[in-house]
């Protein structure tokens, strides 16, 4: 069948898609982020990014990696190549007990799943705990692909309130008794707790127990991923959640910000009884994770100064905040607010009333500047007058450059909101405005 005679979609419209028929329910969740729909303008050279969260590598020891690599294939190729183990390689396991010791978890090797990013383990994670329909807690705002997670298998997200001291107990308190009263029960809280994703906040170390109480009470997992918690840029290193409770929380951690995102390699911590449904989970997806990126991660381990590596990047990053942090306060006009991260990768801007920064998107692309709008990190549409910024990559005097721009945008938006009011802004958008892969 040609592609000018496709059946007719489940809403009676025909599509250009042949397959669309075929798709289980759950396909319908699985949309593009906000964040991928930037990657291609993103990446353009003439364009400041301030969007995607990857981090600068130019701090690592290239040259000797690239010897220790060559060397793992020489030595080790026979076991490096070839097929191993879903649990994760036994010495790997080990070190990543030592790197976690560093925030108080005291975790068994045999407890930990090692996955190809700490993405895969929110997947496995969500599998085996989540039915359609079920109801899962998040921070508002939270993880874009936390949420493209959880909307693949079709779970009911509902975000619970932050403030600058990180996720509301009584807000926490609220959204469990109200799904309660719904008939439905919390299958677990997601939560970043250290330098949260987008919004940049930590939680407040007495909130935390608190935290753990409520959940507790209420019989609700929680999962707590932690990418950033060594990325503090005072040198303070918080108590993991699982350091608190080692019963009640799965803990997801990765080697993304810390060393090299390209490796792919994260792990989860759990109960015993759940590690076994995640290798499990882990072996029907994947196999296993690549033995050559392990051993390359456990070579690094071994044999470099991570710890003063790890330093290396909190001075970097601190760096770019602080220009970050100086280009809103210089450009800035009247009205915005945005947090003030002590670790990191984000800021959280909010805009004056009446700007939408999903409409004002393409706007900054012919501007030469990228962001996420924050309708992005929300569940439920919500976000409109917020945007992610991210400092991880770009030096800093780009940054400040690219804040220039933006607030340049922005006083345009409100000066034609000024003039026109809201509706006729709206009105002016659309097919005028260029989309992120046009601009």
């Amino acid at each position: 069948m040609s592609s000018l005679h496709q059946p007719p979609d489940r809403s009676g419209a025909r599509s250009l898609d042949p397959h669309l028929s075929r798709y289980a329910a759950r396909a319908e969740g699985m949309t593009a982020s906000e964040v991928r729909a930037l990657f291609a303008v993103a990446s353009r050279p003439e364009v400041v990014s301030l969007a995607g969260g990857m981090p600068n590598l130019a701090a690592l020891p290239l040259d000797s990696l690239s010897q220790q690599m060559a060397s793992i294939v020489a030595e080790e190729g026979m076991t490096a190549l070839q097929y191993g183990s879903a649990h994760g390689v036994p010495q790997l396991r080990e070190q990543i007990c030592e790197v976690m010791a560093l925030e108080g978890v005291h975790g068994h090797p045999d407890d930990l799943v090692v996955t190809v990013g700490s993405q895969m383990a929110l997947d496995l994670v969500t599998r085996i705990f989540c039915d359609p329909g079920d109801v899962v807690l998040a921070e508002g705002p939270s993880y874009v692909g936390a949420l493209g997670t959880f909307a693949s298998y079709q779970a009911d997200v509902r975000h619970v309130a932050m403030d600058e001291q990180g996720l509301v107990p009584a807000a926490l308190e609220e959204a469990i008794a109200a799904v309660r009263a719904a008939g439905k029960r919390v299958k677990f809280l997601y939560t970043i707790p250290n330098f949260q994703n987008p919004a940049g906040v930590t939680l407040a170390v007495p909130r935390r127990a608190e935290i753990l109480d409520i959940c507790l009470r209420h019989d609700v997992l929680v999962i707590e991923d932690n990418p950033y918690g060594l990325l503090g840029f005072d040198g303070q290193i918080y108590p993991a959640l699982r350091s608190m409770d080692r019963d009640n929380v799965i803990y997801l951690g990765s080697f993304s910000k810390t060393f090299a995102s390209g490796l792919r390699v994260g792990w989860a911590l759990a109960p015993h009884a759940v590690r076994e449904k995640l290798v499990l989970a882990a072996e029907s997806a994947a196999l296993c994770p690549p033995t050559l990126n392990q051993l390359v991660v456990s070579r690094y381990l071994a044999t470099h100064d991570w710890k003063g590596q790890i330093k290396s990047f909190q001075t970097m990053y601190r760096e770019r905040r602080d220009a970050l942090l100086a280009g809103l306060e210089q450009h800035m006009p009247p009205g915005c607010t945005w947090t003030r991260p002590d670790g990191g990768f984000f800021v959280w801007l909010t805009v004056p009333e009446g700007v939408d920064t999903k409409a004002m998107q393409p706007r900054a692309v012919t501007a030469r500047v990228a962001y996420v709008p924050g309708t992005g990190f929300y569940a439920d549409g919500f976000g409109s007058r917020q945007m992610r910024l991210s400092f991880c990559y770009p030096p800093p005097e780009r940054i400040t450059e690219g804040v220039r721009r933006l607030a340049s945008v922005l006083a345009e938006e409100l000066e034609l909101l000024r003039t026109f009011g809201p509706t006729a802004r709206r009105a002016m958008s659309g097919a005028q405005a260029p989309s992120p892969d046009t601009a």
